[in-house]
């Protein structure tokens, strides 16, 4: 009970859900997600600055012509067309993200 100026000041009681439980009591509260190993699945749906360690997603790629077989390095997200360099066959064209690359063409990203 406090006073003040208007009289008597009776405490409200508490919502249920601020009464202390057990798990709030010891410190240690339920998660509903482990934050120290993240499921892979989401982190890569994450975007790039947002994931626990923060990856690009573009990457460069060897892309095996399907004329000559000659291997081409490219840029997975190339803003130009890129030619093979042995027979001029179109390899990928630019799209708004991701090259596409041309129907026939195999690819492995490069590791560094």
């Amino acid at each position: 009970l406090k006073l003040s100026r208007r009289g008597p000041v009776v405490a409200a009681p508490r919502p249920a859900h601020s009464l202390p439980t057990a798990e709030n009591v010891r410190g240690v509260a339920a998660m509903d997600i482990d934050l120290l190993n993240p499921d892979p699945k989401e982190e890569r749906t994450k975007h790039k600055l947002k994931r626990m360690i923060q990856s690009p997603n573009s990457f460069f790629m060897d892309v095996k012509c399907p004329g000559c077989l000659q291997i081409t390095t490219v840029y997975s997200h190339a803003q130009t067309v890129v030619l093979c360099g042995n027979c001029n066959q179109m390899l990928c064209q630019p799209t708004g993200g991701l090259a596409r690359l041309t129907e026939g063409c195999s690819f492995r990203r490069k590791v560094e």
